[in-house]
């Protein structure tokens, strides 16, 4: 077992490569071969490049105001379901459970997932469809494109630099979200598992809190397949259980069975394959994912969660009125820039007013954004 001691804390990264190199697979990205950083710093002594990577993320500010926005539900909905910060956590420990059993590294991991959804906008996707109308001319606005931005430049931490300094690997799987065939390369097999473990996690809690707020209910859903599955093994190893015990039963089957796939389709396929090297791996045909029919389950269960919960004329009015506020208050910016803060001006004059009305709305918790409406407005 790799054991920390005096000499190794001499050697930096020498004591985190003796340990991946017992528990990581050989097609897993090692902390030792990372490319560094834009702005060069010492190794740690006992934490390597990627920890460091998740930490800083964990404990930035855009990370944390992530517990006030909104995942597909608002506030006023009540106080059960996701914000995009405990949808970042299911997402991560999601991954890592997957990483771990497929020998990839779980650090990297941990650091991709909680840095995912680090640019989205109050009210999730309906706020981001807004500021891309605000700013089409000018190149539009995508939360993936944004949380780039955020850790390489918004988001100050240190005297050194702008930024929170992430590893190469970290900056390179965000930049595969925005651009899924950036230069033709395949993203590191950690990257794919990270976007693998998004979607299970939001196909189980997306249904948990659709049926929870009454949007939907488990007796219209059951004639989608993964759903008729998944409800068919809770009803014969559980009986008796209420409505409420019910759903939460299903949702963790509807994780489980996910998860079990795609693992077990994943290890077929490296046995197969038989990797000896990242390089290998990224060389390949093979990618992380669910065999055919149960991504045929889980696109069934996505167009009927798009249809009948996303498009819930509930939500439609909450988009709505979310978006025509955005749009007011991104005027309200443009027209008279001394509405920003003075540490903001800086940045405005490099980006533009524009782009800075922009990227200061996508900041905002949906509260906050909410107090700044009605203070310009009433």
């Amino acid at each position: 077992m790799a054991t920390i001691d005096a000499a190794s804390m001499d050697k930096p990264l020498a004591w985190v490569d003796q340990r991946e190199q017992l528990m990581l697979a050989p097609y897993a990205m090692r902390s030792i071969h990372s490319t560094g950083r834009v702005h060069p710093e010492a190794e740690h002594p006992y934490r390597g490049p990627f920890q460091r990577d998740r930490d800083r993320i964990l404990h930035s500010s855009a990370y944390r105001r992530l517990s006030g926005k909104m995942q597909v539900f608002t506030g006023e909905m009540g106080d059960y379901h996701r914000t995009r910060l405990t949808h970042t956590q299911e997402v991560a420990t999601i991954a890592r459970t997957i990483g771990r059993a497929l020998g990839l590294n779980e650090d990297l991991i941990e650091a991709l997932a909680l840095m995912h959804d680090i640019g989205h906008p109050p009210y999730g996707h309906a706020g981001e469809d807004a500021l891309d109308e605000c700013i089409a001319d000018e190149g539009g606005f995508s939360h993936n494109q944004f949380g780039l931005t955020v850790v390489q430049e918004i988001e100050i931490r240190f005297h050194e630099f702008p930024g929170l300094n992430l590893t190469y690997e970290s900056l390179m799987g965000q930049l595969c979200r925005v651009d899924k065939d950036f230069k033709g390369r395949k993203p590191l097999l950690e990257v794919q598992l990270v976007d693998a473990a998004d979607s299970t996690t939001y196909d189980a809690h997306d249904t948990d809190d659709a049926i929870k707020l009454g949007l939907t209910s488990i007796e219209e859903m059951k004639h989608l397949s993964l759903v008729a599955e998944s409800l068919k093994y809770v009803r014969q190893n559980y009986t008796s259980l209420n409505e409420d015990l019910l759903r939460k039963a299903l949702v963790h089957r509807l994780i489980e069975r996910q998860v079990t796939s795609l693992l077990s389709h994943c290890v077929e396929e490296l046995k197969r394959y038989e990797f000896q090297s990242v390089e290998e791996a990224l060389a390949s045909d093979f990618v992380i994912g669910h065999p055919s029919e149960l991504a045929e389950q889980k696109a069934e269960l996505e167009t009927y969660l798009y249809e009948r919960v996303y498009r819930h004329e509930d939500l439609i009015k909450v988009r709505e009125q979310a978006q025509l506020r955005v749009k007011q208050v991104f005027g309200a910016y443009c027209e008279n820039p001394d509405f920003f803060p003075q540490k903001y001006r800086g940045r405005a004059t490099n980006v533009g007013i524009n782009r800075m009305a922009v990227e200061y709305i996508a900041g905002m918790t949906d509260n906050f954004f909410e107090e700044t409406f009605h203070k310009m407005f009433g």
